[in-house]
């Protein structure tokens, strides 16, 4: 009886055994006939990858010389810096476009389908891209008002950002502080606020304000600064050159100096003067003033007589 049952199992493994092979075997046959009826369609496919990455290899190259080439074309025609890098940014942002198009175009892609679909996310991708959509539209009218160039220093008056514009992007305008620091500031940020450009003219006016005590001797005061500004070799002296009393001020007696300089000069003259004007008050012993309080205190003495 053991003998038989043994047998028995035996008999079921390898019928078992037998049906799993033959399964895996129909598998096998099912994959080896799905592979031959669609081997042409997998060569299909895979020459359409290869010829969509050749193409678009090719695509970069062509781009890269079509933007050396409107480039150049600019830098001929002496276009501003600003838009030199905006219309390099635009070209290759709609060239990879229209290049990644194309070859989706290759894969069966329907170019009606992809048009209503670039239409219809249009609509949602300009109301979620509103701030960018914005700024966009900044750098078109900076670059067609020209608020500012390209090496210009402004100062954006809101946020008090301030630095020399180093490029004008698509989106955004970059700046260099005098620190060597860069600032990213939104194109719709620029346009939408008040800028001063330092650098707009090529000259621009020095501005100096110096408190003298009321002690001192001013018409003195107002030679020596009037003197400092005639023999400085940076002073225009073919535009106003003038020295006053601007302000009596509660702890000084305040002078104004004014005068023209090359606007690439206005810093080092500035500092230059301040030094020269603090040197020349302490030799001709004229004091500057600090905020200070006077006290006067009076005695009140009574007369006694004598009795």
């Amino acid at each position: 009886m053991l003998l038989i049952a043994e047998t028995a199992v035996v008999e079921e493994a390898a019928a078992a055994a037998t049906e799993t092979a033959e399964s895996a075997a129909e598998e096998v046959g099912r994959f080896t006939a799905y592979l031959q009826e669609h081997i042409p369609d997998l060569v299909s496919f895979g020459i359409k990858v290869l010829l969509a990455i050749l193409f678009f290899c090719l695509g970069r190259i062509v781009i890269g010389w079509i933007r050396r080439l409107v480039k150049h074309s600019l830098s001929r025609s002496k276009a501003d810096k600003g838009v030199e890098q905006f219309v390099d940014s635009l070209l290759k942002f709609g060239l990879y476009f229209l290049l990644i198009f194309s070859i989706s175009t290759k894969f069966g892609v329907d170019t009606a389908s992809v048009a209503a679909l670039i239409a219809s996310g249009g609509v949602a991708l300009g109301l979620a891209l509103q701030g960018s959509l914005s700024n966009f539209a900044g750098g078109v009218l900076i670059l067609l008002l020209k608020p500012f160039e390209v090496g210009d220093y402004i100062v954006e008056d809101t946020n008090h950002n301030e630095g020399t514009v180093k490029e004008i992007q698509i989106f955004y305008t970059k700046l260099s502080t005098i620190d060597n620091k860069t600032i990213v500031i939104p194109n719709g940020i620029l346009t939408n606020n008040s800028i001063t450009n330092m650098t707009a003219q090529p000259e621009r006016r020095l501005n100096i304000k110096i408190g003298i005590t009321y002690e001192a001797d001013l018409k003195k005061a107002k030679s020596v600064i009037e003197k400092l500004l005639y023999d400085d070799e940076c002073v225009m002296k073919d535009k106003e050159i003038a020295v006053f009393v601007d302000e009596l001020s509660d702890s000084a007696v305040v002078i104004g100096a004014r005068g023209w300089v090359n606007n690439e000069e206005f810093w080092p003259t500035q500092w230059r003067l301040l030094e020269e004007i603090k040197l020349a008050f302490d030799e001709e012993k004229i004091e500057i003033a600090y905020p200070q309080i006077s006290v006067h205190m009076s005695a009140t003495h009574g007369l006694g007589g004598r009795s």
